[in-house]
């Protein structure tokens, strides 16, 4: 599981370069919405993370538009391999 953005804005979502697992989770940190993407194997791997650390305050979890393969996918934040 890694989160591609952190506290980061909702229509980020929309970018269809994601990869197909990845997902918009809304919680909420001290009163305040927040919001991340994240992917990973399996959408449990995901909800399991969030819930450990938000319990209650987890409000929602939305697929996102990507439609890459996540095996094919690069991380732009990551440096590439030589």
């Amino acid at each position: 599981m890694k989160i591609i953005h952190q506290d980061c804005d909702p229509s980020l979502a929309d970018d269809r370069s994601l990869p197909y697992t990845a997902y918009l989770i809304e919680y909420l940190q001290d009163g305040i919405t927040k919001f991340d993407i994240s992917y990973g194997k399996k959408q449990v791997e995901l909800f399991d993370y969030y819930w450990d650390n938000y319990r209650n305050d987890l409000v929602n979890m939305t697929q996102t538009q990507g439609r890459i393969n996540p095996k094919l996918w690069q991380n732009p934040k990551e440096k590439k391999k030589k």
